[in-house]
């Protein structure tokens, strides 16, 4: 039994879905049509719900004046080019939530964040480490009919129609995942 004022090691623990590496070339897959530039913009535009991941896809989602319903971000990207952190404040000014998730993972607080942002009005999820695999989470948690637009770095965005094949491909891949139990808030041990 844990001392007293301590909280069981069962609610310390979180659950953090790991790539293996055989599992990498397909989650390197694309599971939509790539656009970039004006073409990305138009079609964004022209979205009604949808949600974005990466930060390079959510600045420009948002400088369309059409806001995704979430954006996850790790205020990073691959081209190293500066991001104007005030781009994410009007999506944050509906909610901001910041969770743990190292490379190659995918914790179980970013899951449930994604999760709470659908159910209650959406807003921007702050990754500490990195957002790739917050697309999964994104397909996961939306709605039949929405879309997910991932990065992809050099080549645009990635727009996934979310239906009942793409979320059950989702979940498939998740299920191939090492499962593992970590500190909550230490997810790399």
């Amino acid at each position: 039994m844990p001392p007293a004022g301590t909280r069981s090691g069962s609610s310390e623990l979180q659950r953090v879905w790991v790539v293996p590496d055989a599992l990498r070339p397909t989650l390197a897959e694309r599971y939509g049509p790539v656009y970039s530039g004006e073409e990305a913009a138009r079609r964004i535009r022209n979205l009604e719900l949808y949600a974005t991941c990466g930060d390079r896809v959510t600045a420009t989602a948002i400088s369309t004046g059409h806001l995704p319903l979430i954006g996850i971000v790790d205020r990073k990207t691959l081209r190293h080019e500066p991001i104007d952190l005030r781009s994410f404040e009007l999506l944050a000014a509906r909610r901001q939530v910041k969770v743990p998730n190292p490379p190659g993972m995918l914790t179980e607080q970013l899951r449930t964040a994604v999760k709470e942002l659908v159910r209650t009005g959406g807003g921007l999820i702050e990754v500490e480490g990195e957002e790739d695999l917050g697309a999964l989470a994104l397909v996961e948690s939306m709605p039949l009919g929405a879309t997910v637009i991932y990065g992809i770095p050099g080549e645009g965005a990635s727009f996934v129609r979310v239906d009942a094949i793409v979320k059950e491909h989702v979940r498939a891949l998740i299920g191939q995942m090492e499962v593992r139990r970590v500190p909550r808030g230490d997810p790399t041990r």
